[in-house]
């Protein structure tokens, strides 16, 4: 098998005397669909903004395409094509939707350094911007503003954001949380549509999506990796569930 696009090795990260992850080992190869599950608490978030940059681990690494990026900004993993959603929304709340598109946009473009007019204006970028609204079937309401558009649309904006920037490899962090069923079967079905250039490894509690999507699940407890498998393994391994499934 080839390199893992993502190589999580031996990851710790403690707050005080509180140890969130103990020694975390992951591997996620290329165009893999991988699910991270386990009870609140776990250290699910945590290992996600230890990924993306947006904590420190105080020890082990984590290599990205073959590089090491441990020591890296947020910033410099977002321009080695790591892109990523939160649990908690994370969009420009007083623009539309095709503006927030076009932000992310500029995020990975030369454009972003240019330092008279206004780069809202520029026609390249508002196509791309409709394109990707497209893709997450938004782009009839490019022009709306935010506060206007549903919980469930505004998930599909953040998705598009993300995807936006082009990524290797994609983070999604419980992006089925708080939808309607309706809203859960849209963004699934425009989850499984996303090309398999892109990796994927993404948080959820709901067992049922988790065996409809993924290839490959990680169990994390009290930040530690439990098991980890092909679907099958992880469902039938006894620890599964007795933590997880409470069998």
């Amino acid at each position: 098998m080839m390199n893992p696009i993502l190589q999580v090795s031996n990851l710790t990260k403690s707050f005080g005397g509180l140890q969130v992850t103990k020694g975390v080992n992951l591997s996620v190869h290329t165009g893999e669909r991988h699910l991270l599950i386990g009870p609140n608490g776990a250290g699910k978030t945590t290992l996600f903004n230890l990924i993306s940059g947006d904590l420190a681990s105080d020890s082990g690494s984590i290599t990205l395409a073959g590089k090491n990026v441990t020591k890296l900004s947020t910033a410099r993993r977002a321009q080695l094509d790591l892109a990523r959603t939160y649990q908690i929304l994370t969009l420009f709340g007083k623009d539309n939707l095709l503006s927030n598109v076009k932000l992310a946009l500029l995020g990975k473009m030369p454009l972003r350094w240019k330092c008279w007019g206004s780069f809202l204006s520029e026609a390249a970028l508002d196509q791309k911007a409709l394109s990707v609204l497209d893709m997450v079937g938004l782009g009839s309401k490019a022009y709306l503003p935010l506060e206007q558009t549903s919980y469930g649309e505004k998930r599909r904006l953040e998705i598009a954001m993300a995807l936006a920037q082009n990524p290797q490899i994609l983070l999604l962090d419980e992006p089925l949380a708080g939808l309607s069923t309706e809203e859960r079967e849209t963004i699934t079905q425009l989850l499984k549509q996303i090309d398999r250039k892109i990796t994927i490894l993404m948080i959820e509690h709901d067992m049922e999506v988790a065996l409809a999507f993924a290839d490959r699940i990680t169990l994390l407890h009290y930040g530690e990796v439990i098991t980890s498998g092909t679907r099958q393994e992880v469902v039938n391994d006894p620890r599964t569930k007795e933590i997880y499934l409470g069998q």
